[in-house]
């Protein structure tokens, strides 16, 4: 008799054990689910990492000039803000144009301008994120950024742009990158570089 019970005693402890692992385990499965998910912020509710400051048409007139920006170059403006680098390329060079900002204000105020100044059909805007940016085709891009992001971009600049592409930056250098010239205009900083052949190898 007291074998039975003890047995009893035995096999109930047994199935409640088994019970509270049953139930224990659905949520650690759905916590290890939910651990996996990503979560995306759209663009168009990201915020910018750069404001928006304006680059004084004197300054861009001289970032153009030193690219020797002609009719067979495509001008990519990475944070482009109201469009205005890209439609002076097409406006005074007759260049083709992309600008790239994540701001939809920046972005629909540049298609304005671009309409307004007459060359809508050279240039072009994405709202997108210029890390996230194809830019191989550029053969000419312009900068206006900060000094860390332009440290962060050098590596893509390097490694999507063709060998003789341009890049020019407003007041920014690309630390130890050195540039071939740096231009100064009523005191801001203007600076050159080449991308050399072999550069998407390094």
């Amino acid at each position: 008799m007291p074998y039975q019970i003890i047995l009893c005693f035995l096999l109930l402890c047994a199935n409640i054990c088994s019970a509270y692992s049953q139930s224990d385990a659905r949520p650690q499965q759905e916590v290890k689910e939910l651990a996996v998910v990503e979560t995306h912020t759209p663009v168009s509710q990201r915020v910018p990492d750069v404001p928006y400051v304006p680059t004084p048409p004197a300054v861009v007139d001289v970032m153009l000039a030193t690219a020797n920006v002609t009719k067979d170059d495509v001008v990519y403006d990475l944070g482009c803000g109201d469009g205005r680098i890209v439609i002076a390329a097409a406006q005074k060079y007759g260049a083709r144009g992309v600008g790239v900002d994540i701001d939809p204000e920046r972005i629909k105020e540049a298609e304005e301008n671009a309409q307004r100044a007459g060359v809508a059909n050279r240039v072009r805007f994405l709202e997108q994120d210029l890390f996230q940016t194809d830019i191989r085709e550029a053969t000419v891009v312009t900068l206006y950024l900060l000094p860390d992001i332009n440290l962060r971009l050098r590596p893509k600049l390097l490694k999507e742009l063709k060998p003789g592409a341009r890049v020019v930056s407003h007041n920014y250098d690309m630390g130890d990158w050195k540039p071939e010239k740096v231009i100064d205009v009523n005191g801001r900083k203007v600076y050159y570089w080449v991308i050399p052949a072999g550069a998407g190898n390094k």
